[in-house]
């Protein structure tokens, strides 16, 4: 099987070129995507990799502000971003007591950070979503337009012979195939990077529940130095 991608280009109407350079913009946006999203998820695994390694003495000894202080190393880290939010506001509790318990604030935090980390771990794969959805039809209408073109100009033409017929509807089907061709990896990686987001977010939720589990458990430690301190 040969294509002359040349000749079929040359061939096309003004407006099926149109479609054609626009499901070629498509494409360039979901491979940027893609692109971005797995050297941002492989920055942040290796990020929350290293923080998890540095808090681990520090949660043994509960020494909470050299975490928040460790935590604010690493930015591009989701753990080390909702571990600092969570034991600032847990140190915000203890040295202000009010209605609520450092814990209860602790993890009323957690939910509304999680919430932002959630958006940003998503970011960009609404547009692998729509080109995925999307792209198909796109292709099908150039295909539609195309083969239009080609029945129009053979009734010009008066009579047409096969050889004829056939490529114009071959230059019009490419359209359907490039469509398919642009939105079946935009679903593949959709999908796989969806799963990724998935996995994050749970390994997050794990790792949320042990600290409050150690915020509880030395809540009553903290209060008692608090006391102390004061008096």
């Amino acid at each position: 099987m040969h294509f002359d991608f040349v000749r079929i280009w040359s061939d096309m109407s003004v407006l099926s070129k149109g479609i054609a350079i626009c499901l070629l913009f498509m494409a360039i946006a979901s491979i940027g995507v893609i692109v971005e999203r797995v050297i941002a998820f492989a920055k942040n695994g290796s990020a929350s990799k290293a923080f998890a390694v540095a808090a681990r003495p520090l949660l043994e000894k509960w020494e909470v502000e050299k975490l928040v202080v460790e935590a604010k190393k690493y930015k591009g880290s989701p753990l080390a971003g909702l571990f600092e939010r969570m034991a600032s506001k847990y140190q915000e509790g203890v040295k202000s007591p009010g209605n609520m318990t450092p814990v209860e604030l602790a993890r009323n935090e957690a939910a509304r950070h999680s919430e932002a980390v959630g958006a940003e771990l998503r970011r960009g794969m609404s547009v692998l979503a729509s080109v995925g959805s999307v792209a198909p039809f796109v292709g099908l209408l150039g295909t539609v337009v195309g083969i239009i073109a080609a029945f129009a100009s053979i009734g010009n033409a008066g009579s047409a012979g096969m050889s004829a017929v056939m490529s114009g509807i071959s230059e019009a089907l490419f359209e359907t195939a490039f469509g398919l061709m642009v939105a079946i990896p935009a679903v593949l990686f959709y999908n796989y990077l969806s799963t990724r987001v998935a996995s994050i977010e749970l390994a997050l939720s794990r790792s949320v529940g042990e600290l409050l589990d150690e915020m509880e458990n030395n809540h009553g430690r903290d209060a008692g130095h608090r006391i102390e301190k004061a008096a």
